[in-house]
């Protein structure tokens, strides 16, 4: 079944299109539960045949199953309808009012015609049945009151029929039971008139909330994309100036403008360091645009897992003597494939390397390490630092979040990093995690499937 076209309703002077979703709501419902009504009128064909006018009971069953036939053919058409066009609207309301005359009006006649072959001394059979289709419509028709109205109209009218009709053939004192039967059918019916009220007062209190959640829903989204478009633009608005300024602190550091002092060389090395900085938090920002947009580019290639890990590492060494802390590998023995985007596995590694590096106490070595677990392939990088506290995965893995965001902190980082990481892995169908202690160190491991048939066993093929 089709969704509402948010077109539509404008048309049918139903703004909100509450009117239009409340009539796809009724068809909808009366769609779902054809064959609850299928069972209901089996029994009570079954039961009449038995203990009334076959004739009747059989012309009533047909009559019914006609109704049936028509509703569901109109509900169908309702349920593909897309919402739009005033005349649309109306001439379904039209077929589906008239729909709901004719199955009313065919349970009634039922009823009625069983109360006629019955003598006195009660109608239980015939007001329990219409007692259970009036509550049926009361449950189940609230959501389109004008059908919900026909039906316990027509459903009251012949109540207050089959309790006058002892009253009428054989008119009874006031202290007769025929009168008590008549007050009880009077009691039933305000019964089934507050049930309908309460049922509609909470599907209009649904629809309600419905309404005002879809509004704060579409207000989040404006101002998610009014968000990113703004990190966007001003990631982009930052990139070309930001390239100049470290193209231009790179080249006077060289030396190429002539010798620098001591004093110059110093602040100009804090500028390149901040400049590189910066480049890392506008390229992070491009990325997490990109995530957000699922536009991220992946280009997929086969690779060879000891080999990959190995550059990775040698590009981490000279950060990693900055502090002393040395890179250490522990390889496969064998030969590990996997299919991936090598600059996106490399960023991958970068930030857990630099990491690794950024969090470790000065002069402790960082344990990289390659292992075969069944069909996936374990890289591991454990430090020997601060640890993590439990319960730190959603600050770790988050975006913009850091385990120490205080204005204190000593290690700089933008909070994207790992957020950006994890985006990488699954699109790789991989996983990333850790397992830490506080104060012991933190060991951040990748699984990766393994290619079942590596390039060189393809090749010989």
């Amino acid at each position: 079944m089709t969704g509402i076209d948010t077109a539509g309703p404008a048309q049918t002077r139903d703004p909100d299109g509450k009117r239009v979703r409340q009539l796809r709501d009724y068809v909808n419902t009366s769609l779902s539960l054809i064959w609850q009504r299928q069972a209901i009128f089996a029994g009570a064909l079954l039961l009449t045949l038995v203990y009334f006018d076959a004739r009747w009971a059989i012309w009533c069953y047909l009559a019914l199953q006609a109704s049936e036939l028509w509703d569901f053919v109109n509900c169908r058409q309702v349920a593909r309808w897309n919402g739009r066009g005033a005349a649309a609207y109306r001439r379904f309301l039209s077929v589906v009012l008239a729909s709901t005359v004719l199955s009313s009006v065919s349970i009634s006649t039922w009823g009625a015609l069983v109360a006629m072959q019955q003598g006195t001394g009660g109608h239980f059979m015939p007001l329990l049945f219409l007692f259970a289709a009036s509550l049926f419509a009361a449950m189940n028709n609230h959501q389109f009151l004008p059908a919900l109205q026909l039906r316990l109209v027509i459903y009251g009218v012949t109540f207050l029929f089959i309790a006058v009709l002892d009253i009428i053939r054989y008119t009874p004192p006031l202290t007769s039971f025929v009168w008590l039967e008549f007050f009880t059918v009077v009691f039933v019916m305000f019964f089934i008139l507050d049930s309908s009220r309460m049922f509609l007062r909470l599907y209009r209190s649904n629809l309600h909330q419905m309404d005002v959640l879809r509004q704060e829903h579409e207000r989040t989204r404006a101002a998610f994309r009014a968000k990113s478009q703004f990190v966007a633009t001003v990631s982009h608005e930052l990139r070309t100036p930001l390239t100049s300024i470290s193209v231009a602190v790179d080249m006077v550091n060289s030396g190429e403008y002539g010798k620098l002092p001591p004093e110059s060389r110093d602040i100009l090395q804090i500028a390149a360091k901040n400049c590189s900085r910066l480049n890392t938090l506008v390229n992070d920002l491009l990325d997490l645009q990109k995530i957000e947009a699922n536009e991220m580019a992946f280009h997929f290639d086969v690779l060879e897992v000891n080999d990959f890990i190995r550059e990775a590492v040698e590009m981490h060494q000279e950060y990693g003597a900055e502090t002393g802390n040395r890179v250490e590998m522990q390889g496969h023995g064998d030969e590990i494939w996997i299919k991936g985007d090598p600059m996106r596995l490399m960023q991958v590694m970068g930030n857990l390397l630099s990491n690794a590096i950024k969090f470790s106490h000065p002069g402790m070595p960082i344990h990289v390490s390659v292992a075969r677990i069944d069909d996936t392939v374990r890289i591991s990088v454990r430090d020997q630092g601060i640890g993590i506290p439990e319960g730190s995965r959603k600050l770790v893995f988050g975006r913009f979040s850091q385990i120490d965001a205080s204005d204190r902190r000593q290690i700089e980082g933008t909070g994207l990093g790992m957020s950006i990481a994890e985006s990488i892995v699954e699109h790789h169908d991989g996983i990333i995690d850790y397992v830490s202690e506080l104060g012991a160190g933190t060991e951040f491991f990748v699984e990766l499937p393994i290619l079942k048939a590596p390039p060189h066993a393809a090749a010989a093929e």
